[in-house]
């Protein structure tokens, strides 16, 4: 039968859920995701994961935070200056804002603390530090490594 390697592009459904039970993302009610293994748009826990399923098998993974979004690093959390935000926005903790790194990527981050004049964002994902459980069924494998002709 049939196996999902990195390079294929397959079709999947999945529900993700944290170590409290809490769903947190699922494809179900929708379109299957489809995506290429080790193109690295997904985490790579749930990549591995799905390399060496056939399709229609089902499995469940725990994927720890190394694997997943990574442990909390203070090193993406900064502080700024209220005047350094853009014109008409007014930080409230809990917002979600983009800002451009020295690279030119755009990178989301949450206000964390606003003391005084200064603000403190923290762009470390929200689930960082958390083991995720993922229920994966491979749907289908839409083309492999040979049809693109590697």
């Amino acid at each position: 039968m049939v196996q999902a390697k990195m390079g294929d592009t397959v079709k999947v459904h999945y529900s993700g859920k944290l170590s409290t039970g809490v769903l947190f993302d699922t494809s179900e009610g929708s379109d299957p995701l489809q995506f290429e293994l080790g193109s690295g748009n997904l985490i790579q826990g749930f990549e591995e994961a799905i390399v060496g399923m056939s399709p229609g098998e089902s499995k469940t993974v725990q994927i720890p935070p190394e694997k997943a979004y990574g442990r909390y690093r203070e090193d993406r959390v900064i502080k700024i200056d209220k005047k350094d935000l853009p014109e008409g926005i007014v930080p409230v903790e809990g917002m979600t804002l983009e800002i451009c790194a020295s690279n030119g990527v755009m990178v989301p981050v949450q206000v964390s603390e606003i003391e005084g004049s200064t603000v403190t964002l923290d762009a470390n994902h929200l689930l960082c530090e958390q083991t995720l459980t993922f229920e994966i069924k491979l749907i289908e494998i839409v083309k492999g490594q040979e049809a693109k002709g590697q």
